[in-house]
């Protein structure tokens, strides 16, 4: 049973979780086409399975080399250390928690995109791809998403007039004396014949 007023939030909501998951998908449509189609190159370096070795070879290679390597790497899955909470819609959620099932579900999608490239002619596998994957969700689940977070809650209190420990959970505390209101009544039903 919903209460009266809730449903302005529930909305909300369900706009929010809405536009998250097409973010999300398109996203995710996005980083496949990059990450998955085929290459024809003449010369493939050999396959890293030693963490840290391609990230050194960036930065021995150079500012430009690297920020292309490493930057492109930590950015490719840092939407999704955004996305994939408003998706799941965790706005009102403990955050901790949030954080670290969205770094987790962060790195198997990383994994897998990893082990689905092996087969793509002209690609390898790469050990730090998946550590600076991880590295980008994690940023944008730590320091993005709260931001995020903070503004739409704070646009969703505005709206509806709910006071904050409503969007939190958190019962409230009234001082002494202050009324709670009257108790919710119910019809009353006679039984059946």
């Amino acid at each position: 049973m919903q209460r009266p007023g809730s449903g302005g939030r529930q909305t909300a909501a369900t706009r929010i979780r809405l536009a998250g998951l097409v973010l999300l998908t398109a996203h995710l449509l996005i980083v496949c086409w990059l990450t998955l189609r085929p290459l024809s190159v003449p010369w493939m370096a050999p396959s890293n399975l030693h963490p840290l070795a391609s990230i050194r070879a960036d930065l021995a290679a150079g500012p430009q080399a690297a920020l292309r390597g490493i930057g492109g790497g930590v950015a490719l899955l840092a939407p999704f250390g955004v996305l994939l909470p408003l998706a799941s819609g965790r706005l009102h959620r403990p955050l901790p928690g949030t954080c670290v099932r969205t770094v987790i579900a962060g790195a198997l999608v990383s994994v897998a995109l990893t082990l689905v490239r092996t087969g793509v002619p002209g690609r390898v596998v790469d050990v730090d791809a998946v550590l600076l994957n991880t590295v980008g969700v994690a940023l944008g689940a730590v320091l993005v998403f709260p931001v995020v977070r903070r503004v739409l809650r704070r646009r969703e209190h505005g709206r509806d007039g709910a006071s904050p420990a409503a969007l939190t959970g958190r019962p409230v505390r009234l001082r002494d004396g202050e009324s709670q209101g009257s108790p919710p009544r119910a019809t009353r039903v006679g039984t059946a014949p």
